[in-house]
């Protein structure tokens, strides 16, 4: 996107072009986040599909992050938005720990900040268009929130972005409860995962799940063979 600028230097105006570099509009974007509480942390899932407009162009990325010790991030929209994200966490977790305090942020400390970061941008005309939901474990307690791309951020025991919000939060509201274990916890993502592969155009059935407990950050990668529901979902063996 280029302006121009009207420079006064003394005895008259002239224009210089300047460039500025701007989304206007999301180009490769990644579709829901589903996330939950569980028994011992959180949980949560997203597929790898990367879309360019319509045209499912990437099958391999990654839209879940550790960040710092507690907690895990993960983004739907924007994919480039969400890189830059990313850049801007590494910067705050490394001035974090260079302080050496022995305490370390935690994923409220770090939701707090992408909210005001989201609204900062958003204040100035250059959103970064993403819906991102952080989840985190600190000291026994779990936390999950949700940020928008104009910085309006809630918590709450469930969350999902995009087609999810509308989609898999029924089911979450209906089969959640506070003591969900490990298993049936990922048994419930994978259903609300089924459902989004069935209706939504940009789902694809290669799927990452991950988990954080007070241990750290584990993910693993499931396959969805057949969409009509012949053959089961198939996990791999072991959670890295």
């Amino acid at each position: 996107m280029t302006f121009t600028i009207p420079i006064d230097n003394g005895d008259s105006v002239k224009n210089a072009e300047a460039d500025s570099q701007r989304t206007l509009y999301p180009y490769v974007t990644g579709t829901s986040i589903v996330a939950i509480k569980y028994k011992d942390g959180v949980l949560m899932a997203s597929d790898m599909g990367g879309s360019y407009g319509s045209t499912l162009r990437y099958k391999n990325i990654e839209r879940m992050k550790a960040i710092g010790k507690h907690s895990l991030l993960g983004a739907s929209g924007e994919i480039s938005d969400f890189q830059e994200i990313l850049r801007y966490l590494d910067e705050l977790v490394l001035n974090d720990s260079m302080w050496d305090d022995g305490n370390s942020l935690g994923p409220k400390e770090v939701h707090n900040y992408l909210t005001r970061v989201m609204y900062n941008r958003r204040n100035k005309f250059n959103p970064l268009w993403n819906t991102l939901v952080l989840g985190g474990v600190k000291n026994g307690e779990s936390y999950l929130g949700m940020v928008s791309m104009i910085g309006v951020s809630f918590e709450d025991n469930h969350v999902a972005t995009g087609f999810g919000n509308h989609l898999a939060r029924p089911i979450l509201r209906d089969e959640w409860h506070a003591d969900l274990s490990f298993e049936d916890g990922v048994k419930l993502l994978e259903k609300c995962m089924r459902v989004l592969l069935y209706r939504d155009r940009s789902a694809i059935n290669k799927l990452q799940i991950a988990k954080i407990t007070e241990e750290g950050v584990t993910v693993s990668a499931i396959l969805i063979e057949d969409i009509l529901g012949i053959q089961s979902v198939q996990q791999s063996d072991c959670w890295c």
